[in-house]
């Protein structure tokens, strides 16, 4: 007779308690730690929790090596970024299936991806930060869902399956995280830090969730029942599993110093809500038990979490549609495609005095100078793969504009090292200054790549070095760059500047001194050829900014504080240089016609017409944003609550048609509870923010209009 655990006609609930139910009490303990092995008598393999797939499959070697998640952000294509999450996890079975006939089931082989990153990024300074989808709660939640929609599917069973991380308050500092204690206002947990969460576990399902290194207002994220029971389980619905980041239950008692002893910190996890150890404190749950710390339904209750996301995989069943995924399937033409795409779409046109696009067939020459001109180290971000094809900025720049004018004359440099004074360890300070000088005076136009790489930027063990560590010190460019902006433009040719970081910069300087600015992030293996289809006309710019950039390291608070207060472009008091929202395009667009209408409900219907009045074919973000007028409380200066990506021909208009839930108009008092009290809302619908930054920068002034109604209350 099939045991019910094997029998697909039964509910995968009956299915999982009776799997459960044959295991010993020393077969459950062995399924708690990350690397699971093998209980051959029932069946089950070994299988390795741990694997990464933040801008497609890491870490597991060949695989399509999307732009960094902050650059996916910047597409506002949520329909793109759920396509990306299909093929990471096409390539992810593709991988998984190969390294299982091969008898492999080790570290980055599985199906349960800690992806995507859904932290706020509430100060640029974070070095993790390009990990994200940027600083605003409904973009973090729209883009994360749409992710965690495209890995896992809509099937039966999970293609793959997402977990979302690190709940939920937890964005830096890096050094430290494993003794820092996040203190956070109810209303700003509410408000800022948990929307994004309860939207990627409501309406994405994300399988799993995993808890940070930080406490929050005292208590561990990975030993809080409040959080991961009371919050994640009770009222929100979540009904898979949850996980510690890798070492966080060990922090427990070595760096918060809240338990006395390994078994206290295991127990402490398990009987708050943590199914799954990655560390090695779960081991160590026999000796708990012993001590009377946990009992054996604790136990029962993380298992049947674990057991049921592998039900979902189809790991229990015996033909699971994706078993039958081809190695063929993993890194393909066409999936580096849809990475071109990717790329073009979020590279970001932060200033143009009419430079760009440059004529290729029209220069003689072109001085393409900079630390970051002829890296694939600014391709890959973090958490990556390995990319079999990719286009350094120096190769794309090559490859297109060479095409159009085959005599074209590149002439290259590095001009300066990423951060250190001199490129040649046994050379002199600013060893490549003269060389970069000497081009730029024989150049049409330059083109300086400067910024930054993961290796500056990153989380902590992958990116300290000398310059500054995991964190940024501050928003400059390290020195010996802007030394190298200030030398080359004092020539006088025209400099088109390429910047390459994963995150905001203060670029007050550079933008003055250049003559247009273009922001590739980290754009992934095929980001050289997007940005190089950008500078020569042969792809309009349509990324817009997750974040804001600042214009100094000075404004901004505490990097340690996580109140919202002078934060992000919802809270914060002074001009940015570049607001979230904006990006400049080769076209112009116009909004008109912008109406708001509340109904009974609560909701309200926002329309307008969009025209592109330029004479480019090209992209916009449509935008809209809520200010309440008259709460009771503090509330948000405006907020992102809907947007949509729209491509447009030259003199083509589309109508937009936008409906704003209840939700929308909430506010959130000192409790953390919604409330509604304001007496009016301004909705502006446009390409940017209805501020006088973004008016000054783009000429067009975004529609605002007023909606009164006391339906709120």
């Amino acid at each position: 007779m099939t045991p019910v655990y094997l029998d697909t006609a039964r509910p995968d609930e009956e299915r999982v308690q009776d799997l459960v139910a044959r295991m010993t009490l020393e077969e459950k303990l062995s399924q708690i730690c990350f690397a699971a092995p093998a209980v051959q008598r029932l069946g089950i393999p070994a299988y390795n929790w741990w694997n990464e797939a933040l801008h497609g499959v890491a870490r597991a070697g060949a695989a399509t090596v999307f732009p960094q998640s902050i650059a996916l952000a910047a597409t506002f294509d949520m329909e793109l970024v759920q396509k990306i999450g299909d093929i990471t996890s096409t390539e992810g079975r593709a991988k998984y299936n190969a390294a299982r006939a091969e008898g492999d089931s080790g570290l980055y082989k599985g199906l349960t991806f800690w992806a995507p990153n859904i932290n706020i990024f509430r100060d640029p300074r974070w070095g993790r930060g390009h990990e994200t989808y940027g600083e605003d709660p409904y973009l973090t939640g729209s883009i994360g869902t749409a992710y965690i929609k495209g890995i896992q599917g809509n099937g039966p069973r999970l293609k793959a399956a997402a977990c979302v991380k690190h709940f939920a308050a937890h964005s830096g500092p890096e050094q430290g995280r494993h003794s820092f204690n996040a203190v956070v206002s109810e209303q700003d947990l509410a408000e800022t830090y948990f929307p994004a969460f309860r939207r990627c576990v409501q309406e994405g399902h994300a399988e799993g969730v995993m808890g940070g290194y930080n406490c929050i207002n005292g208590e561990p994220a990975c030993g809080s029942r409040a959080l991961i029971n009371d919050l994640l389980r009770e009222e929100w619905g979540f009904d898979g599993y949850y996980v510690s980041d890798c070492g966080a239950i060990k922090d427990f008692h070595k760096g918060h110093k809240i338990t006395a002893s390994v078994e206290e910190s295991a127990a402490l996890a398990l009987t708050s809500g943590c199914d799954l150890n990655c560390g090695q404190v779960y081991p160590h749950m026999r000796q708990a038990l012993a001590m009377g710390l946990v009992t054996e339904e604790d136990v029962d209750a993380a298992v049947a979490h674990l057991m049921m996301t592998r039900m979902r995989l189809g790991m229990f069943d015996k033909d699971c549609p994706f078993d039958a995924i081809p190695y063929e399937e993993n890194d393909t033409p066409a999936h580096h495609a849809v990475a071109l795409t990717a790329a073009e779409e979020s590279m970001v046109l932060l200033k143009n005095d009419g430079i760009l696009p440059l004529n290729a067939k029209s220069c003689k020459t072109i001085a393409v100078i900079g630390p970051n001109a002829d890296t694939v180290e600014i391709l890959k971000g973090n958490y990556n793969g390995t990319a079999t094809e990719h286009y350094t900025l120096l190769d794309g720049i090559r490859a297109v504009a060479k095409a159009e004018n085959p005599e074209l004359r590149l002439m290259v440099s590095e001009g300066c090292h990423l951060w250190r004074e001199n490129v040649e360890a046994l050379a002199e300070a600013d060893d490549r200054r003269s060389e970069a000088v000497a081009m730029a005076r024989r150049a049409d136009v330059v083109i300086l790549c400067v910024g930054l790489n993961g290796t500056l930027e990153g989380e902590e063990g992958d990116a300290n070095n000398s310059y500054a560590g995991a964190d940024k010190v501050d928003l400059l460019l390290p020195l010996p760059q802007r030394r190298l902006i200030r030398e080359v433009a004092a020539v006088g040719t025209p400099i088109v500047l390429v910047n390459a970081t994963g995150s905001a910069m203060a670029l007050g300087e550079e933008a003055e001194l250049c003559n247009a600015v273009l922001q590739v992030w980290y754009p992934g293996q095929m980001g050289g050829l997007a940005a190089a289809e950008v500078l020569f006309d042969k792809i309009n710019p349509s990324g817009k900014l997750p974040v804001t950039f600042y214009r100094t390291t000075e404004e901004l608070p505490p990097f340690t504080e996580y109140a919202m207060q002078g934060r992000t472009y919802r809270f914060m008091q002074n001009e940015p240089l570049y607001p979230f929202g904006y990006g400049l395009s080769y076209t112009r667009f116009a909004y008109t016609g912008l109406t708001a209408v509340p109904a009974p409900d609560g909701s309200c219907t926002v329309r307008a017409t969009v025209t592109n009045v330029g004479t480019r074919k090209g992209s916009d973000v449509a935008q809209v944003y809520l200010r309440l007028i008259g709460a009771a409380g503090r509330v948000p200066r405006c907020s992102l609550a809907a947007f949509r990506r729209v491509t447009l021909e030259p003199g083509q208009s589309t109508e937009l048609h936008f409906t704003l839930p209840k939700t929308a108009f909430a506010e959130y008092d000192t409790q953390g509870r919604e409330v509604y009290t304001a007496a009016e809302a301004k909705i502006s619908l446009g390409g940017g923010q209805p501020d006088a930054r973004t008016a000054a920068l783009t000429g067009m002034v975004v529609p605002t209009t007023t909606v009164k109604w006391g339906g709120w209350q």
